[in-house]
């Protein structure tokens, strides 16, 4: 499934869920570097590219001339065309501009939605708080990007330690590979990794950004998404029947009442940290040398579900190349000693700077804890509907009804497991 070679990083050119055409895409390129395309949408970006790098980049990206500029298609789909673009090795830098960036041109079908609009003032935000890829130019097309080379099928990791319980920068590898990589599934246990995930998790959910801050994400987004369900032709496939299966309609109360019922603050949620979203950089740009990408979910949400979907992703490797193209290991999902590792360090950045007693730490290790695993049914619940309705609209070889059978599956398990779970046993 993934294929060897170099991809990109931008703000949602890598990770994503499943197979998902961005994932796919950013995996298996459907053309190599050095293969132009036929269209003509992407000749005449490759045409026009020259113009936009002049005017936002400048430096020596205006001394360049246009034969020598290389514009080279990375992915694209229905949503996005990208192209590395790259100055030639013998013209000198300027000044401190980039001597490659990343051309992102909008899909047809994207163009002047208004979700442009917030995703971009996102992505500069981000950017600027170095909380994502570099933003260079924004225009009513596309974008330029920071140019990430990422490599498709990371190495073995490395065997690491953790000595100290608060210090993650100082166990991170010190020397990386030579090109940054997602992370892998197994990886999210590794408790320095973990650490820093919290940490940098907790950052994210620090920040003040410019949209509504009411929590209507998670509900509204599943009510969607079960009302398209329900207006679904019928297919005559069993599998479609999930809906009726496990009386979603009826089940979506009971979870909206459990937590309801379930303190949980508000803030700036990325909604989807899995471990094809988490960047191990190359030349690490602050302490951690983790970046987060992909912010097509992000907004004001609930803590416990960034939270709790993140100890969902432990379970699921989205690599697995064989038919139904995952892998689902139940008894990978954090255990309570995992989950406080992760838990105590997301608190130390939340509160650095507080002194706290004893009781008042435990109280909330506890309080977070009982949170995230309340919220580890919703992000079961979000993802299932999902892809369900994938299933029913994407031509991608992949086994969505079987994932979504998983998700619920896992979440009928883990809700009767809540009643006996105790967070200060």
């Amino acid at each position: 499934m993934a294929a060897e070679g170099t991809d990109v990083a931008g703000g949602g050119a890598v990770g994503g869920r499943l197979a998902k055409d961005s994932l796919r895409q950013a995996m298996c390129p459907d053309a190599a570097p050095n293969r132009r395309r036929s269209s003509a949408r992407s000749r005449d970006a490759e045409r026009r590219a020259y113009q936009w790098c002049r005017e936002y980049l400048g430096g020596a990206w205006r001394r360049v001339r246009p034969e020598e500029l290389r514009v080279d298609p990375v992915s694209g789909g229905l949503s996005n065309l990208l192209f590395r673009c790259s100055l030639p090795d013998h013209l000198p830098s300027v000044g401190e501009e980039p001597r490659e960036v990343l051309l992102r041109l909008y899909g047809a079908i994207l163009q002047g939605v208004d979700s442009l609009v917030l995703e971009s003032v996102m992505f500069a935000i981000l950017a600027e708080r170095s909380l994502g890829p570099q933003l260079y130019g924004v225009f009513p097309e596309g974008r330029l990007e920071q140019y990430i080379p990422v490599r498709a099928r990371p190495r073995p990791p490395r065997s690491i330690s953790f000595p100290s319980p608060y210090s993650p920068s100082q166990c991170l590898p010190s020397h990386p590979s030579p090109q940054s990589r997602p992370l892998k599934t197994h990886e999210l246990r590794e408790p320095v990794l973990s650490a820093a995930i919290a940490t940098k998790m907790a950052q994210f959910h620090g920040m003040e950004m410019p949209f509504t801050k009411e929590p209507r994400w998670l509900f509204g987004t599943m009510e969607r998404y079960l009302k398209q369900i329900q207006d679904l032709p019928p297919t005559g496939l069993p599998q479609m029947n999930l809906l009726e299966m496990y009386s979603l309609q009826d089940e979506m109360g009971s979870l909206r009442k459990l937590l309801d019922s379930t303190p949980s603050p508000v803030v700036f949620c990325h909604n989807d940290i899995q471990e094809g979203n988490i960047l191990l950089l190359s030349e690490p740009e602050n302490a951690d040398g983790l970046m987060l990408v992909d912010f097509e979910y992000s907004s004001y949400n609930y803590r416990g579900f960034d939270i709790g979907n993140h100890f969902c992703e432990w379970v699921y490797d989205y690599t697995h190349e064989e038919w139904p193209f995952y892998k689902a290991q139940p008894a990978n999902y954090p255990t309570r000693g995992q989950q406080l590792h992760f838990i105590r360090h997301y608190l130390a950045e939340v509160k650095k700077g507080e002194t706290i007693s004893r009781e008042e730490q435990r109280k909330l290790e506890a309080d977070l804890l009982a949170e995230a695993n309340r919220y580890a049914l919703a992000s079961h619940f979000f993802w299932g509907l999902w892809s369900i309705l994938q299933a029913s609209m994407s031509t991608i070889e992949f086994g969505y009804l079987e994932y979504a059978q998983s998700r619920f599956q896992f979440y009928f398990q883990q809700k009767g497991q809540l009643t006996s779970f105790h967070p200060s046993s």
